[in-house]
């Protein structure tokens, strides 16, 4: 087990966004705020204009209930992408509780359909972890208000690798096509193009099941609208889609955007997509052992620069994620990526992972 005791990353390397800043901490200062209350950390520099933040962590404690709430339309997902790793690891058997409040579905960060239906069943299926998810109020831009609730359970050993090279055949595509504030018919407009897409990609009509859904006024704050696909394999696998409902925009195009997205996965020949891949490099990077998994293209939110002046010039110099740069970081984890078949733009991403351990009761983490 090796872990890097102090490391000072470098915000600006890379694509210098906030990727960097929720791999390595949090991704804004509620978020910050979030993990310091959970590891018992010590820091400095969190505040809005600071140019850097000290961050120090001491044991973390589970068996809590946690609360994140950025009184923003912020999102929730991403709150919940940099707690549920340090929920993990504790001395203390009993389950931890997440209370995050903010935006539930909007752009640039995944919707909780997304993670409900994708994210989450992966990490039970191929890392045997336990979370439960429960969404108490969708709330959308500019609001925000939605909630979210999640439960996890620490481990008691490390992670254990990941074998994912054979997709399989594809037995079923599931989504939800939902407004919200809205007519209900913008809804069934685009589970209508979606499904459309999705037929005449190829996809077999009869594996495909699309709800139209009005979320009731009730169980939101704020109106919007938006489509999420998951195509699950023979091999259990599960590849997702989405798409925003946007002022101007009409219904057609947000579900075709939505399974245009999914179909591109899947004609990658990966056995995740694009937005899972760097979800997951970090419980790569804490399993025992080595894990394989064949990816697509790789996203530039994981992949870091091996010649940053090129980045605007040719963005195709990227080789190795950001998450993974993040990774290697703070642990001693290596990673080895190789681009399989120029066609397909397939992927083989290996991780030995440090089998990472939790500290015992008495211990407190160097800082």
């Amino acid at each position: 087990m090796n872990v890097a005791a102090l490391q000072l990353i470098d915000g600006s390397v890379l694509e210098g966004g906030g990727q960097l800043l929720r791999n390595s901490l949090s991704g804004f200062l509620p978020g910050i705020q979030l993990v310091a209350d959970i590891s018992s950390a010590h820091v400095t520099g969190c505040e809005t204009g600071s140019s850097s933040v000290n961050f120090s962590p001491g044991l973390i404690r589970t068996g809590r209930q946690y609360t994140a709430d950025p009184k923003t339309a912020g999102s929730t997902t991403l709150l919940l992408q940099v707690a549920l790793p340090c929920l993990l690891y504790s001395a203390s058997p009993a389950p931890s509780r997440l209370i995050l409040r903010g935006g539930t579905n909007a752009t640039h960060a995944p919707q909780i359909d997304y993670t409900q239906h994708t994210f989450l069943p992966f990490l039970r299926r191929h890392f045997g972890l336990n979370p439960t998810l429960e969404v108490v109020k969708r709330g959308y831009y500019p609001k925000g208000g939605g909630e979210i609730r999640l439960t996890l359970s620490p481990i008691k050993g490390p992670l254990s690798p990941v074998l994912l090279t054979e997709r399989g055949m594809v037995k079923s595509v599931c989504g939800k096509a939902y407004v919200a504030g809205l007519p209900r018919h913008l809804a069934e407009q685009m589970c209508s193009a979606a499904k459309s897409k999705l037929v005449s990609s190829g996809i077999d009509s009869t594996v495909i099941d699309i709800t139209a859904i009005r979320e009731k006024n009730h169980d939101v704050v704020g109106s919007g609208s938006g489509v999420v696909l998951w195509a699950e394999t023979e091999n259990g696998c599960i590849l997702g889609g989405s798409s925003i409902g946007l002022k101007g925009k009409d219904p057609e195009t947000v579900g075709q955007e939505a399974a245009d997205e999914l179909i591109r996965n899947l004609n990658h020949g990966g056995c995740v997509d694009e937005y899972l891949q760097d979800q997951i490099i970090i419980f790569l990077a804490l399993a025992k052992g080595t894990s394989s998994i064949r990816t697509g293209p790789l996203t530039l939110h994981t992949r870091s620069a091996f010649v940053k002046s090129e980045l605007s010039v040719c963005s195709h110099l990227f080789a190795v994620r950001t998450a993974i740069y993040i990774a290697e970081q703070l642990t001693c984890a290596k990673f080895k990526v190789v681009e399989e078949d120029d066609v397909s733009q397939t992927t083989l991403l290996s991780c030995d992972g440090v089998g990472y351990i939790a500290p015992d009761a008495t211990t407190v983490i160097p800082g």
